[in-house]
């Protein structure tokens, strides 16, 4: 559903903010796009929706050359960036009628879409009157209107209450279900392990891990073992360290309480391929 090859982009002639990005997306698949801030993470997202051309390089989003037609592009894609505007003088259902006569979709689908998000109660209140959840969730139902093949989403839920934040990834996963492929770029590990099939880690340009969440912190975390003392303290090892029989006959010595395995997290594997904390 996209591919992308040798993808480039220079800004100014000077500074190189994607450099040879290559990588695929199957159908139906949810796929986190993760790196910290100016890794080139939004220079990707913004050249396969269509929003600035590359340098070098080709892609394809759900069959649609890059570059290419932006017209088309549009018409198989929807995009949910992190600070959506709204126009907050209509009502969530006005906004959504209006960018649905827009695409010429039926008035029904408006009716699903909001059902979907869970806004058919708060369908004819204005926007302006919404929580930052409820402007997301009528944000989410906007971007589904063209009914994509493709659907960018960058932050869906930050700033969002954990029902809030709940539902929408419900509304996500329903959604890829459904056979529309997910492009997802966040901050949150959490939600990046809990959602994607799989995920590619960017920076300085260049995607330095591409796999499943799961086959990533089995690669590039280190397995650790945390054992309580009798005195309440924690002593952290991990299981990769070559003197690790010796210190464990140490701590037993001591008078160990309790020994735990300490699951690796997809937060662990980016700070090790980035050297950096999110952002």
């Amino acid at each position: 559903m996209i591919q992308v090859q040798d993808l480039t982009k220079t800004y100014n002639g000077k500074v190189q903010a994607v450099k040879g990005v290559s990588f695929e997306v199957a159908p139906g698949e949810i796929f986190g796009f993760l790196g910290p801030n100016g890794a080139g993470k939004t220079t990707t997202v913004r050249i396969l929706s269509g929003l600035m051309d590359p340098t070098s390089g080709t892609a394809t989003v759900a069959g649609a050359p890059i570059p290419g037609d932006r017209q088309q592009l549009h018409r198989l894609i929807g995009v949910l960036f992190e600070n959506s505007y709204l126009y907050e003088t209509m009502t969530g259902k006005e906004l959504l009628q209006f960018f649905g006569d827009l695409y010429r979709q039926p008035r029904k689908l408006v009716d699903e879409l909001l059902e979907l998000v869970e806004m058919t109660p708060k369908a004819n209140e204005l926007i302006k009157k919404y929580s930052k959840g409820m402007k997301q969730r009528i944000a989410f139902a906007r971007a589904l209107l063209p009914q994509p093949r493709v659907l960018f989403l960058d932050e869906p839920t930050s700033g969002l209450d954990p029902a809030s934040a709940v539902r929408l990834r419900e509304v996500v996963r329903e959604t890829a279900a459904q056979g529309t492929t997910v492009f997802l770029t966040t901050h949150n590990m959490d939600e990046a392990d809990d959602l994607c099939n799989r995920v590619a880690i960017i920076n300085e340009g260049v995607i330095v891990a591409m796999d499943s969440p799961t086959a990533l912190k089995e690669s590039f975390s280190d397995r650790t073992i945390a054992i309580m003392m009798q005195d309440g303290t924690n002593n952290i090892l991990t299981l990769n360290d070559p003197d690790l029989n010796q210190k464990m006959a140490a701590l037993i010595g001591q008078g160990v309480v309790k020994i735990n395995t300490v699951e690796p997290s997809l937060e662990d594997v980016f700070i090790r391929m980035t050297g950096r904390g999110l952002q």
